[in-house]
Formats: C-alpha cells, sequence, structure tokens
C-alpha cells in the first residue's frame, strides 16, 4: 500500500469516526444536542474540519445518513453467471442488512430526528436513506429480470413490493418504542421469508402482467 493510500484510508477513518460521533450524539442526548461544536468535541477535531469536510450541519447530516445507508447491501453476484442461487444470496443479504440498520438504536434515533423534523430533515433522510438504497437493489433486480430469473414491469414498484415483504410493520414499531426483538436469528428468519414470498410473486414462472 502507498503512501497516497494510507492517507486516503486515514482519511476515511476520521471521517467515519465523526459520523460515529453524529450517531452517538443522536442516542444520547437527541437532536438538540446535535452542534457543529458537539460533534468536534465528540469526535476530537475541529469545527473548521468539519465545516471543510461536511459543509454545514445539513451536509453532516446528510452524510450521516449515507454513511448508515451503506451498509445496506445486496450480496455480491456475477452478472454474466448469474443463477437462482445468487439471486436468492444477494436478496437475503440485502434484507438481512437492512434489517440490521432499523433495528439499531442509532437508525431509530435518527429517523425519529427525522420525523420530527420532517420540513428539513425528512428530505434528506428520504434521499440518502430509502430512495438511496432502492437505487441500490434495482440494478440487481434488473440483471435478474435479464436473467430470465425475475419477471416484471416496473423496477420501482417491485423494490417497493420488496422492501414491504422485509419490514413488514417492523420499522414503525420500533420507532413508537415497542421492544421488538430483532437479533441475528431472527433477522435471518425474516430475511428468508422476505426472499421466498418475494420469488414466489415475481419469479419467471410468472408473466409480468402476473407479477404486477
Amino acid at each position: 500500500m502507498g503512501v497516497q493510500d494510507v492517507a486516503e484510508e486515514q482519511m476515511t477513518e476520521r471521517r467515519e469516526a465523526v459520523l460515529d460521533a453524529v450517531l452517538a450524539l443522536l442516542v444520547e442526548k437527541g437532536e438538540a444536542a446535535l452542534t457543529m461544536a458537539a460533534v468536534a468535541q465528540r469526535a476530537s477535531c475541529s469545527k473548521e474540519t468539519l465545516y471543510k469536510w461536511f459543509g454545514d450541519r445539513d451536509g453532516l447530516l446528510s452524510a450521516t445518513v449515507r454513511w448508515q445507508a451503506s451498509k445496506v447491501r445486496a450480496g455480491s453476484y456475477d452478472r454474466h453467471h448469474f443463477d437462482a442461487g445468487a439471486l436468492r444470496e444477494s436478496l437475503e443479504a440485502f434484507a438481512g442488512g437492512w434489517l440490521k440498520v432499523i433495528a439499531s438504536e442509532t437508525s431509530i434515533a435518527l429517523n425519529r430526528v427525522a420525523i420530527g423534523q420532517a420540513e428539513t430533515l425528512g428530505g434528506i433522510v428520504l434521499a440518502n436513506g430509502r430512495f438511496a438504497i432502492g437505487e441500490r437493489l434495482k440494478p440487481l433486480l434488473v440483471d435478474a429480470r435479464d436473467a430470465g430469473l425475475l419477471a416484471f414491469d416496473d423496477a420501482e414498484e417491485t423494490f417497493r413490493t420488496f422492501f414491504g415483504l422485509v419490514g413488514r410493520d417492523a420499522q414503525i414499531r420500533l420507532l413508537l418504542g415497542d421492544r421488538l426483538v430483532l437479533d441475528e436469528a431472527v433477522i435471518a428468519g425474516d430475511a428468508r421469508r422476505a426472499t421466498e414470498q418475494f420469488l414466489a410473486l415475481y419469479g419467471a414462472a410468472k408473466t409480468p402482467g402476473e407479477a404486477g
């Protein structure tokens, strides 16, 4: 690894430490305590560095949401050798990752803040959270359709169906304070269930019209 690569890796780690500090402050003290000064103190950096990296408080929040959303990914696959097993594995990986994120204290705190400040923060969370996650999975769905594994007309509508099968009422219950248990075993089971239901709806044995 070269000197430049090491420097870039260290920079990435420093930025991630800042974003972790934002999430920790949200969980511990709520949105009112989330000032650039408080984040700088928690992350052991200067306010000038924060402004340089993120622009302003909204930029910092946007980066934080993207950081959380980046943890939700479909499994890797070779689009030139794409089969039913790889599709199932990728969908389960996405579902499990998303459930793990929404069950975390940090995600719950972040989403509660966004709901409470919907006019200002709601758009940030939607653009960098839900919508960004959708754009990450839809290429997988399209590749699966091209490989003859899925049948659908509209990728966005198909993604929304899968998203609903995965989450059901879990997120709203968590946001409202329900002590819903989402441990690794439950998440793995829910990810498998959602994937099986989705494939039953959109598997290539059905025509696009039937799948819709």
